[in-house]
């Protein structure tokens, strides 16, 4: 059920001098983040940028399931890669655009225009892409599949 908006949602970071920031909110496990390696940073951990990114392939899918389970209608999975390009933009380093890759599987019989037009839904109904102004690309495939 979903609740009245406006929605809040806390997050709370903490760090010292070194090493990594200890992302928390209440109810959740802690997530250690730090520079990505394109700053300098180590691999193998979470990024803001990389954070940002994945909420948009997140997002996507998550907006898909409601969009679909609204219109009763059937798929098997969902891929969704998003590839956030940050550059110099009026002078300041942001994210300029993403390229989001979504690949539908559905089952035979499947009104695969139906599909397409969910898929578009869900994109234009994402609150994250919605949320930031750098230009979007969407690529969608329907597969069918047994």
């Amino acid at each position: 059920m979903s609740q009245e908006l406006p929605h809040h949602y806390l997050v709370n970071a903490d760090a010292s001098s070194e090493g990594t920031v200890s992302v928390n909110s209440e109810g959740l496990q802690s997530l250690p983040t730090t520079s990505p390696p394109q700053f300098g940073g180590p691999d193998g951990y979470w990024s803001p940028e990389t954070l940002l990114i994945a909420s948009i392939a997140n997002c996507y899918i998550l907006t898909f399931r409601a969009v679909a389970r609204a219109s009763r209608f059937e798929w098997h999975s969902l891929s969704c890669s998003v590839d956030g390009i940050l550059d110099r933009a009026d002078r300041k380093l942001r994210f300029t655009e993403y390229h989001v890759k979504a690949i539908l599987h559905v089952p035979p019989g499947c009104n695969e225009e139906k599909a397409r037009k969910l898929l578009d839904k869900a994109n234009s109904g994402c609150l994250i892409t919605n949320s930031l102004n750098g230009t979007e690309y969407v690529d969608v495939k329907v597969i069918v599949i047994d």
